[in-house]
């Protein structure tokens, strides 16, 4: 038995939220961390996008301006993560935010799991966006490799 928080991944969306409710209610009275992963340094991969492959020369990096979106990015993820906290510990569940810095190109799935395991995590929720019979990318792969029970909760 995992002796750690219930971890719900949360990332602004409306099936996030129908996830954190659901989560709520299930496990209502738990330890909980809403878990926002904040892609640090997307803002200068952004900037720094070539432009060639449409005949077009490269656009210059403007490092003020990565610097500013990199962290209003960080800024969101700090208020969506406390909004999302917010709503959980009204819904009954004992929750903190957690922002997560990671590079561009680490999965957030690969993420949660990794948290899960340093936590030993009793759940983790994450919330099904209605693309069809399919789990996305993030779904698949918390449900195949989080070391805990994952509750995946399809968007409505």
């Amino acid at each position: 038995m995992h002796a750690g928080p219930v971890l719900i991944g949360y990332d602004g969306s409306a099936a996030a939220e129908h996830a954190l409710r659901e989560a709520a209610e299930l496990l209502r009275g738990r330890q909980a961390l809403v878990v926002v992963v904040w892609k640090e340094g997307l803002a200068f991969e952004l900037v720094a996008l070539p432009t060639t492959s449409v005949g077009l020369p490269l656009a210059p990096i403007d490092i003020r301006t990565a610097l500013q979106v990199d962290r209003s990015l960080y800024e969101a993820a700090c208020r969506g993560a406390g909004r999302a906290a917010a709503l959980a510990r009204e819904l009954g569940l004992d929750a903190e935010p957690l922002v997560v810095a990671e590079a561009p190109e680490i999965g957030v799935d690969e993420t949660l799991i990794e948290l899960a395991r340093e936590r030993d995590a009793q759940v983790v929720t994450v919330g099904a966006h209605r693309h069809g019979p399919i789990l996305g990318r993030i779904c698949r792969g918390v449900v195949r490799n989080a070391p805990c029970p994952a509750l995946v909760v399809r968007e409505m």
